[in-house]
C-alpha cells in the first residue's frame, strides 16, 4: 500500500509492504513533491521502480485541500482503477477527547496514532511536528488524543518578519545543520538566532507543561522536517521518528 502525506508545502508518499503488528513500520521507499507544483513524472518514475502496480492501494492524509485535488485528479487520469482512502478522524483506531475529532489536523491525530505504537503502556506520550507548523500534542497513559498546541514553523515565522517589517530581509531557515549562535552580530544572523532559539524554547517550554502533571515521565517523539535540530538543541530522552506521519497511516490501514 501507498500512505500519503500531504502537509502544506510537500507531498509525502511511502510504499509499505506487511505491516508487522509488533513494531512501527517503516516505508520501503519514500518519495517528496513540491505541494504546490508537484513533479507527476518523477512520481510516476518512482512508482515504477518502487515496485507498484497501477491497482495498488492508496491512503490519504490531507491538510491542504489544493494540493490534495492535483493529486486525486492525476490519480483519476492516471491510475483510475486505483482504490483511494482519503482518510478523516473516524477511520483511525485513535480516541479523540475532544468534541470535535473531525476539526483537528488529520496529521495530528495520524502522529498520535504511531505515538500509541511507540510509547510505553501506561505512559503518556508528547508528539512533536515541526514543519511548516508546529504541532506540541499530548497523548494520554490510555492513549487517548487530548489536544495540543499549534505554533508558526520556523520559515513561516522568517516569512512573517520579512513581510509584516520594512526593513527585515528574508533570511534563509530551511538549512538548520547546527543552531545559530545566540548572539546575532549583525541583523541576518540576529534573526536566525532569534527564529531558531524562539521555536526551541516553545517546544521546551510546551512540552514540559503538557507533561508535568503525570507521575511517570512522558515520552517525547519528534518528526517533520526540522526535528533533528530542534532535538539536538533541546537534548535530553527523545525519540526522533522521521516518518512518524506515514507510519501512523498505514497503521490506520486495517482498522
Amino acid at each position: 500500500m501507498l500512505a500519503v502525506d500531504i502537509g502544506n508545502a510537500r507531498i509525502k508518499v511511502g510504499r509499505f509492504a506487511a505491516i508487522d503488528g509488533n513494531e512501527l513500520p517503516e516505508p520501503t521507499a519514500t518519495i517528496s513533491l513540491d505541494g504546490r507544483r508537484p513533479d507527476f513524472e518523477r512520481l510516476d518514475t518512482w512508482l515504477a521502480q518502487a515496485g507498484t502496480d497501477a491497482t495498488c492501494g492508496w491512503w490519504i492524509g490531507s491538510v491542504n485541500r489544493p494540493s490534495t485535488a492535483l493529486l486525486l485528479d492525476w490519480l483519476r487520469d492516471q491510475r483510475p482503477d486505483a482504490p483511494v482512502t482519503l482518510l478523516s478522524s473516524g477511520d483511525l483506531p485513535l480516541v479523540v477527547e475532544l468534541e470535535r475529532p473531525d476539526m483537528v489536523g488529520i496529521d495530528r491525530l495520524i502522529d498520535a496514532v504511531a505515538a500509541n505504537h511507540l510509547r510505553t503502556p501506561g505512559r503518556a506520550a508528547v508528539v512533536v511536528d515541526i514543519g511548516t507548523a508546529i504541532t506540541v500534542d499530548l497523548v494520554s497513559p490510555e492513549g487517548a488524543f487530548c489536544g495540543g498546541a499549534i505554533l508558526p514553523g520556523i520559515e513561516m515565522a522568517a516569512r512573517a518578519m520579512h513581510e509584516f517589517t520594512d526593513m527585515l530581509p528574508l533570511v534563509e531557515m530551511s538549512k538548520l545543520d547546527e543552531p545559530p549562535e545566540p548572539l546575532g552580530r549583525s541583523t541576518v544572523p540576529a534573526m536566525q538566532s532569534g527564529l531558531y532559539w524562539l521555536a526551541v524554547g516553545a517546544v521546551r517550554e510546551l512540552t514540559s507543561q503538557l507533561a508535568k502533571d503525570f507521575d511517570e515521565p512522558a515520552e517525547v517523539i519528534y518528526t517533520g522536517g526540522a526535528g533533528p535540530a530542534i532535538a539536538e538543541a533541546i537534548g535530553g530522552s527523545v525519540r526522533l521518528v522521521p516518518h512518524l506521519t506515514l507510519a501512523g497511516i498505514a497503521l490506520s490501514t486495517g482498522k
